[in-house]
């Protein structure tokens, strides 16, 4: 079982960004510190907050990340070129040693594919024509590609993977988008806002789906991000999220996400993993036993103290870590 960290990098209009980038470069090595797998930045263009871009962050983070695996979480792939992607990421894996991993998406906003006069009908099927060629560039010989967005001649990516390849998450919340991922025989990344039954339903539909594409199921990695707090009360823990979790989960209602409002007390009560010790642990466990086995939690929003922080991610590691992976060590000597 691991354990990484998304990075909130999203802050206010006017706000200066300088400290915030230092903290960034703090926190990830609070993360590495701690004992933390991996890291990861997200993607968004013309947001409405200040929004540092992901694969320049993770760049500028690779010296303080350790061992940790890097990546993003994810990157809106049909937003870009192929080629561009496949050198910039490739890059930062040479930078990195070969740690990075690629989480993916289609994306959803309206204006950020206006503003890149492409058709948001198409994304799908950009990011998935997309990713074929930035695999084909990775195998280090001539692509030659007619597809119906992209087109190549033969030409050979500059730059290479360390490990001849990367690893990809794809993140998708509809039935249709999960088992193309499994199709496809990439990792399916669970979104963190989602209910237990769902999530751990469609992870067992995903396995399924693995099999009838003729992949095993077993070795592989099945990522969910998760918002974590750990408080000494329930009552402390739900009081919180009422703050600044609210706050940064407010911003989506703009994109249509309207269900951020209306359902607000049944996504915190059932989503988060917001609680005591004890009652993280359970809830780990308990998805864990579902099938998870690579939690990326999500300890920043909108104006939360960076001090905030730091302090869930170390009591993370010395009242919850702990317990997890010892019981994990039982569990695996006693079979």
């Amino acid at each position: 079982m691991r354990f990484g960290v998304l990075l909130d990098h999203q802050y206010a209009k006017g706000e200066p960004l300088a400290p915030r980038i230092g903290e960034l470069v703090e926190l990830t090595e609070t993360v590495r510190d701690l004992g933390f797998d991996s890291i990861f930045g997200i993607h968004h263009y013309l947001s409405s907050l200040q929004t540092l871009q992901p694969l320049s962050l993770i760049a500028r983070l690779i010296d303080h990340s350790g061992e940790m695996e890097i990546g993003t979480g994810i990157l809106i792939l049909p937003l870009g070129n192929p080629v561009h992607w496949a050198e910039e990421i490739a890059s930062i894996d040479q930078l990195s040693g070969g740690r990075f991993v690629l989480g993916i998406g289609s994306g959803y906003r309206e204006d950020e594919f206006a503003a890149f006069g492409l058709r948001r009908s198409q994304r799908t099927r950009r990011m998935v024509e997309s990713l074929a060629v930035m695999q084909q560039l990775w195998s280090g010989e001539p692509v030659v590609h007619h597809g119906d967005h992209f087109q190549l001649d033969g030409q050979v990516c500059s730059v290479l993977p360390v490990n001849g390849e990367i690893p990809v998450w794809i993140g998708a919340n509809s039935p249709a988008g999960i088992a193309r991922a499994a199709r496809l025989g990439h990792a399916w990344l669970s979104p963190g806002n989602v209910k237990r039954n769902w999530a751990v339903g469609n992870l067992a539909t995903y396995r399924e789906e693995l099999v009838a594409a003729g992949s095993s199921p077993e070795g592989r990695t099945y990522p969910i991000h998760r918002d974590l707090y750990i408080a000494d009360t329930q009552a402390e823990a739900m009081a919180f999220a009422d703050t600044f979790p609210k706050a940064s989960y407010a911003e989506y209602v703009q994109y249509g996400m309207d269900y951020f409002e209306t359902l607000w007390e049944e996504i915190k009560a059932k989503a988060f993993f917001f609680g005591t010790p004890d009652e993280v642990v359970e809830k780990i466990e308990d998805f864990a036993a579902g099938g998870f086995n690579h939690f990326v939690f999500r300890v920043q929003w909108l104006g939360c103290p960076h001090e905030t922080s730091v302090r869930i991610l170390e009591r993370f590691a010395a009242e919850v870590l702990p317990r997890v992976r010892a019981n994990v060590e039982l569990e695996v000597t006693t079979r």
